[in-house]
């Protein structure tokens, strides 16, 4: 029986399955859909041009592997992308993109990628040639000369960085980064993986990828400044040539503020269009201020159609943002909006023994596994307790343990003392059914402990915000499907069992009150 493309495709992702993280095969596999099957060449269609790139830029192993697997060595793959959804009266358009190299089994020659679209626009047929090297053309607003443009970037502090020596060129203004952000101790989990792995994209090639802008949005103290710094950093280690900036949208509308006042609107313009990366932190700060949102969207539209890259932050994503002009908001979406996510456990404890080492820091164990469920949300948070741990550390000339960890998260995170918490839920359950609480942790199949153990999830799961997982780590590292088990006998057993009622009856009073 000959083979056809979805045959072949279903076998090429139970390769890459076994290969990428689940959440990753999801992301990036499942939505690609195959479209044919010439000789030895599998077409696929992905949703969109930016989806193509990361593919390209972070899966094209893991695909050239499952090609050579199930079609050998002369196996190819060409992209189909949609580039015009259609409607009733107009078909859907699509750009191919081929390649050229074969399939291989391992790690290719720098030369033995997938070879990458040369031309830009769209083309006869109706499809869309992505350019990877676009032009790196300077484009100045009206009355704007070459002359003022390299006057206007010159003041170090930035304060007024549109008034300065007529000496010093654009290289001249720093360009507002943190050195300490970096990729290398940027942390990477399933929270912000999808953030990072455009982030260094961007990196890598800034201004020539499918993600200009990049948007970067989530909460406070998830950190967002860090990625976007850190991409920054990057640029400028690798990119010497290159102009960097960083600026917060707060610090943008009061320099355009000062240069109303001053009659510099023009100075102002020519240094921001004299940039090659700019870093635009917290852009929901730019809602309600009409005039410089106008000088924002044309300071986009010249960076953007020079080839020049654009990185945001936000506390929300484009759709939510309000108070911005619709102009500016369809300019946001233009390229990737990617969205960092509270921390899990895991990468929280990374990101403590990341930081740790960073201070020069020694922290047991049982105290990082502590803190990492004591602060389950915000990263800056976190950094803090272990920066106050430190300082008193160093003062008071002791170990960083358990009791310290507790006292220093006491004056920040009120649910520690104020709260039911995990630990008082184990003793006091393991009191009440007179066993060692230390045995609700074991592997022992006790019918006493057992009850005990699943009588302490039971109230946990009532008492706290812990998740599943994470209650499953209290109780000697079992799985959420253990906790779901455990808290289902405990409500059947008060159901069906009237001493049994009593029992925990009693015991949530003790909850209760504390």
């Amino acid at each position: 029986m000959p083979l056809d493309h979805h045959t072949l495709w279903a076998d090429c992702l139970r390769v890459i399955r076994a290969e990428v993280g689940e959440q990753s095969f999801r992301t990036w596999f499942e939505p690609i859909v195959p479209v044919e099957l010439q000789g030895k060449v599998l077409t696929i269609q992905v949703p969109s041009v930016y989806f193509y790139e990361f593919i390209e830029e972070n899966y094209v192993e893991e695909l050239k592997r499952a090609l050579f697997k199930e079609l050998g060595p002369e196996g190819r793959l060409e992209y189909s992308v949609v580039v015009d959804q259609g409607n009733a009266q107009a078909p859907a358009r699509a750009m191919h993109l081929p390649t050229s190299r074969k399939a291989g089994p391992g790690p290719p020659a720098a030369d033995n990628r997938f070879q990458q679209p040369q031309q830009q626009g769209y083309n006869q047929n109706g499809g869309y040639n992505r350019n990877t090297s676009a032009p790196n053309a300077r484009h100045l607003v009206a009355g704007a000369t070459p002359a003022s443009a390299a006057q206007a970037a010159a003041n170090n502090t930035l304060r007024n960085p549109f008034d300065a020596a007529k000496t010093m060129d654009r290289h001249g203004v720093p360009s507002q980064l943190n050195t300490t952000y970096t990729f290398d101790n940027y942390v990477e989990g399933d929270c912000n993986r999808l953030a990072r792995s455009a982030g260094l994209a961007v990196a890598n090639k800034p201004g020539t990828t499918a993600f200009n802008p990049l948007m970067v949005y989530g909460g406070v103290g998830l950190g967002k400044t860090h990625l976007v710094q850190a991409i920054g950093n990057h640029i400028k280690a690798t990119n010497t040539d290159k102009f960097v900036l960083y600026v917060s949208a707060e610090k943008f509308t009061n320099q355009f503020i000062e240069s109303l006042q001053r009659n510099a609107v023009q100075d102002f313009a020519n240094f921001y269009l004299l940039v090659d990366v700019l870093i635009l932190d917290d852009v929901q700060f730019l809602a309600n201020k009409g005039k410089t949102q106008e000088m924002f969207f044309h300071i986009f539209n010249h960076l953007h159609q020079g080839g020049r890259q654009i990185v945001m932050t936000s506390d929300r994503p484009p759709r939510e943002l309000s108070g911005l002009e619709d102009r500016l908001l369809s300019r946001f979406k233009w390229g990737l909006t990617a969205d960092v996510q509270s921390p899990d456990f895991e990468t929280r404890i990374a990101i403590i023994q990341n930081k740790a080492l960073q201070d020069g820091m020694e922290i047991a164990p049982q105290v990082v596994e502590y803190l990492a469920h004591s602060v389950p949300t915000n990263v800056r948070e976190l950094e803090g307790v272990l920066t106050t741990l430190l300082a008193q550390s160093v003062l008071t000339r002791r170990d960083i343990d358990l009791e310290m960890a507790k006292g220093a998260l006491r004056h920040i995170i009120e649910e520690v003392e104020a709260e039911v918490n995990v630990d008082f839920i184990q003793k006091t359950v393991a009191d009440f059914f007179g066993v060692p609480v230390g045995l609700l942790k074991e592997k022992t199949r006790k019918k006493e402990i057992v009850t005990a153990r699943q009588v302490a999830m039971y109230f946990t799961k009532e008492h706290t915000n812990h998740s599943l997982k994470t209650i499953g780590y209290h109780f000697g590292g079992r799985d959420h499907a253990t906790v779901i088990h455990s808290v289902q006998t405990v409500s059947d057993l008060v159901d069906s069992d009237r001493k049994f009622r009593e029992q925990i009856s009693e015991l949530r009073k003790r909850f209760v009150q504390k």
